[in-house]
C-alpha cells in the first residue's frame, strides 16, 4: 500500500507555520539565541527557543492554566496543520490517528512533582491537576481532546530516531486499517531541567562529541500521512511519497557505522531503490564520532555516490526527540523542481547515541523554484 505526505506543519526557532520554517532553512539562518538567565538559569546560555512561546499566549487562558510547555507545542502544532488542511480532515475523527513522537514528555513536569512528593509538608500533598503532565504520552492525549480526534493514538519514544520511528508506525496503522489518514511527528521543549540532564549525559559522555559545543532546541514538526486515493478525493497533492523505512540496533558506539550502512541497504532494497537514485541526504549529523560513522556508513551504503546534503543541526541545534521530524522537514522545505531525468529521492539518517540507527526513504514532489540551503544548511515498506 502506497503512502503519501500530503501536508506538513512545524513549530521551531523560526517561529509558528510551515512557511517561517521554510524561509529560515532556505536563508541558512540560525534559530539559535543567547538565553534569558532569570527565565533560563541551567548550564547553557543559548539555545533554539520557538519565539515567545506560552500555553496561555496561544492558546488562550481557559484549560491551559496545568498545562506543560511540550503539550502546549503538540497542542499548537496539530492545530497549524489542521487549519492548513480544513476542518473537513478530522470531521470523521474516529478514522483519524494520531502518532507523536517524544522523549519522555515534559521532563519538567516530572521533576517538578516528584519534588513535589518530597518538599512538600506530607508526601501526598501535590496538586493533583498537575499528576498527568507526569505521564508521557500527556501531549497526545491533550492533541486528542482538545482538538477532538477520536482515532487511534499512540506515543513513541526512540532518542533521535524517535521521528522515523514515529512514521514507521503510523504507517503500520494506516495499513492495517485501523485509520484512513493520521498526524504524525514529533515535539521537544526546552527546559532548565532538561538542560541539566543532557549537561550531565554529555559531562558523562553518553553524547560524546556534543559537549558545550551544540545548543539544545524544541519545536517539532508534523506530518499527514494517508493513502494518494484519499488525498486525491480531499483535493490534496501530496508532497512526498513514504518508500521505506528501516531501523536496527548496536551494542558498542564503533559498530555504528556497518550496523547504519545495512540499514540503509536493507531500505535501498526494499524500495526497489538504486544507491545512486538518492538525490539529497539529510543525516541527523551529530559532532564527534557517531557524526562522522553516520557519514561513512551512508557513504559506504550509496557506492560513492555525490548526493546533496542537508543539515539542520548546526541551524537549529539539538532537537532531542524532534531531530528527525525537523529531518524530514528540512527535506519537504527544500524539495526542488526536478525533471524526467531526476528521481526527487531523499534519504533521512539518524544515529542515537544509545544504539538505536535509523532511516527513511522519500520520493519528494517537486517543489517551488526557490533557492535551496548552502552547505551552511547543510549545504515501498516499512520494517
Amino acid at each position: 500500500m502506497t503512502l503519501t505526505l500530503s501536508a506538513w506543519s512545524a513549530l521551531s526557532p523560526y517561529g509558528l507555520g510551515r512557511e517561517a520554517f521554510t524561509a529560515g532553512v532556505r536563508a541558512g539562518r540560525s534559530g539559535v539565541a543567547v538565553l534569558d538567565r532569570e527565565a533560563y538559569p541551567g548550564p547553557f546560555d543559548r539555545a533554539g527557543l520557538v519565539p515567545d512561546f506560552t500555553a496561555a499566549g496561544h492558546l488562550g487562558r481557559k484549560g491551559t492554566r496545568s498545562m506543560d510547555r511540550v503539550s502546549a507545542l503538540a497542542v499548537v502544532l496539530v492545530r497549524q496543520l489542521l487549519e492548513e488542511i480544513g476542518a473537513d480532515a478530522v470531521a470523521d475523527s474516529d478514522e483519524v490517528g494520531l502518532v507523536l513522537g517524544t522523549g519522555s514528555g515534559s521532563v519538567q513536569s516530572i521533576m517538578d512533582f516528584t519534588a513535589a512528593s518530597f518538599t512538600g509538608q506530607k508526601p501526598y500533598h501535590v496538586d493533583p491537576a498537575l499528576f498527568p503532565n507526569a505521564v508521557m504520552n500527556r501531549p497526545a492525549g491533550q492533541c486528542a481532546i482538545w482538538h477532538r480526534i477520536r482515532g487511534p493514538n499512540a506515543t513513541v519514544a526512540g532518542g533521535a530516531a524517535t521521528g522515523l520511528l514515529a512514521l514507521s508506525y503510523a504507517a503500520r496503522l494506516l495499513r492495517g486499517g485501523h485509520c484512513r489518514r493520521a498526524l504524525v511527528g514529533a515535539v521537544e521543549e526546552y527546559s532548565v531541567q532538561r538542560a541539566w540532564l543532557e549537561w550531565h549525559a554529555r559531562a558523562a559522555g553518553v553524547d560524546a562529541g556534543d559537549a558545550d559545543q551544540v545548543p539544545l532546541a524544541e519545536g517539532g514538526a508534523l506530518l499527514l500521512m494517508e493513502a494518494p486515493d484519499e488525498a486525491r478525493r480531499a483535493g490534496r497533492s501530496p508532497v512526498a511519497t513514504v518508500l521505506a523505512t528501516r531501523f536496527m540496533a548496536f551494542d558498542e558506539p564503533d559498530q555504528a557505522h556497518a550496523v547504519l550502512a545495512n540499514c540503509v541497504t536493507a531500505a535501498l532494497r526494499s524500495a526497489g531503490v538504486a544507491p545512486e537514485e538518492v538525490e539529497v541526504v539529510v543525516p541527523l549529523g551529530a559532532e564527534g564520532e557517531l557524526g562522522r560513522q553516520e557519514e561513512r556508513a551512508t557513504a559506504g551504503a550509496l557506492g560513492g555516490t555525490a548526493p546533496r546534503v542537508l543539515r539542520c543541526r548546526p541551524l537549529l541545534g539539538d532537537a532531542s526527540a524532534a531531530s528527525a521530524a525537523f529531518q524530514i522537514a528540512v527535506l519537504l522545505a527544500t524539495a526542488r523542481p526536478y525533471g524526467p531525468r531526476d528521481t526527487g529521492i531523499g534519504l533521512v539518517t539518524t544515529v542515537d547515541p544509545h544504539g538505536v540507527v535509523g532511516c527513511a526513504l522519500l520520493r519528494t514532489a517537486p517543489g517551488p523554484a526557490e533557492r535551496a540551503p548552502t552547505s551552511r544548511a547543510s549545504g515501498s515498506r516499512d520494517g
